[in-house]
C-alpha cells in the first residue's frame, strides 16, 4: 500500500519537476526571441550538468523497466524528462556550434534511441538489465555531483545565473523529495539505488537554490559581474 501510496506520489511530483525542466528550456526560447538580451540564449548553462542530467533521467528511464514488475511510476516520466532535457542539448548545440556540444547531443540521441530499443528487446535484457541500469544509476550519481559541482562553479565564478532559470531546480528537488521516500517504500534492498541518485540531486539543487540568493545580495557576486561587464 506504502509502494502504490508514495509511487503515485512520486509520479505527481516528477510531472511538477517536468514543468521545472520544461522552465528551463521556455527560459532559452524567451532568451532567443528578446532582441534585448545581451547574453547569449543559452548564457552560463553547463553543458557538463546537462549531459549528467540526461544520463540520469535515462538510467531511471531503463531501470523502471529493468525490475520485476515493471514500474510504470518511474519508466514513463523518465522518458519525457530525457525528452525534454535532451531538447536543452539540441538549444545549447545551435547556440554555441561547439564540438563539444555537437557531440554531447549526438550521443544523448544515440542513447535515447539504444535505451527505446531496449524497452522492446523483452526478458533477456531485463533479466541483465537491472544490473546494467544499476550500474549506470551509481556511475551517474557521481556524475550528477561532478556535472552540478560545474554549474556550481560557473555561477559563483561569474556572480550571475545567466540563463539558469530557478524554477526546474525548486520543481526538481520536490521530486527528489518524493524520490527518496519512494525509494524507501520499495525497500532499500530495490530501491538503494534511486536513493543515492535523489540525494545526491537534492543536495546539488539546494545549493544551487542559494546562489540564486547569493548572487543578489553577496558584494562579491556584484563585483565579480562588473569585472565580466
Amino acid at each position: 500500500m506504502l509502494y502504490n501510496l508514495f509511487g503515485t506520489i512520486n509520479t505527481l511530483f516528477i510531472v511538477v519537476s517536468l514543468y521545472g525542466v520544461f522552465s528551463q528550456l521556455k527560459t532559452v526560447f524567451e532568451r532567443k526571441q528578446a532582441a534585448q538580451c545581451s547574453d547569449s540564449p543559452t548564457a552560463l548553462l553547463s553543458l557538463n550538468q546537462f549531459s549528467v542530467s540526461f544520463l540520469a533521467y535515462l538510467s531511471f528511464f531503463i531501470y523502471g523497466y529493468s525490475i520485476a514488475p515493471f514500474n510504470h511510476y518511474i519508466v514513463w516520466p523518465r522518458l519525457v524528462a530525457s525528452l525534454l532535457v535532451l531538447g536543452i542539448l539540441i538549444e545549447i548545440w545551435r547556440d554555441r556550434k561547439t564540438h563539444l556540444a555537437f557531440i554531447s547531443m549526438s550521443l544523448a540521441c544515440v542513447c535515447l534511441v539504444g535505451s527505446i530499443l531496449g524497452l522492446f528487446v523483452g526478458e533477456t535484457f531485463a533479466d541483465n538489465g537491472k544490473l546494467i541500469s544499476t550500474a549506470i544509476i551509481l556511475l551517474v550519481s557521481a556524475l550528477i555531483a561532478q556535472g552540478y559541482a560545474h554549474q556550481i562553479y560557473v555561477i559563483i565564478r561569474s556572480g550571475s545565473t545567466g540563463a539558469v532559470d530557478l524554477k526546474m531546480s525548486q520543481f526538481i528537488l520536490m521530486m527528489d523529495i518524493s524520490t527518496i521516500a519512494f525509494a524507501f517504500s520499495m525497500g532499500l534492498k530495490q530501491g538503494w539505488p534511486l536513493l543515492v541518485l535523489a540525494i545526491t540531486s537534492g543536495v546539488t539543487k539546494l545549493i544551487i537554490m542559494y546562489l540564486f540568493r547569493w548572487v543578489k545580495l553577496s558584494p562579491l557576486a556584484k563585483a565579480r559581474r562588473a569585472k565580466a561587464a
